[in-house]
């Protein structure tokens, strides 16, 4: 009889465990969900490259339109909108169209890329413009 009651409560204790391992898994989850939504900081810049080169950079702030060429003379773009603070890709020739379902970026670090023209647009901020992208 003891023995049966001892393996009831251990298996009680392994379940209160369990929950409390996975209410504090999703506590973290939120948290970081939390951060990157909430928290991060709106950017002040986009950058363009296309093949790893540096094409432009273009300010938040103003509303601007810019094509993207990216081919010898085979017609390839990407059409860059800036409107109310946030950069988005409105049409591009590439096959798939990735980048142009892409929602429109603002916060600092966030990316649209497309891989058929080798182009990736980043936001940052003013103050890292000039700053690693990383440190050994």
């Amino acid at each position: 009889m003891l023995k049966n009651s001892r393996r009831i409560m251990n298996k009680q204790n392994r379940i209160r465990n369990d929950v409390l391992l996975v209410a504090v898994l999703l506590l973290l989850c939120a948290v970081g969900i939390l951060y990157l939504f909430v928290f991060r900081e709106g950017g002040d810049t986009v950058r363009v490259t296309v093949d790893g080169e540096l094409y432009g950079v273009y300010s938040l702030h103003e509303d601007f339109t810019e094509e993207i060429r990216t081919g010898e003379d085979d017609g390839q773009f990407n059409r860059l909108i800036i409107q109310d603070g946030r950069a988005f890709v409105e049409s591009a020739s590439c096959p798939d169209g990735i980048c142009v379902g892409h929602r429109p970026i603002f916060r600092n670090g966030e990316s649209i890329v497309c891989l058929p023209h080798g182009v990736v647009i980043t936001v940052f901020t003013d103050n890292d413009k000039y700053a690693p992208d990383i440190v050994a």
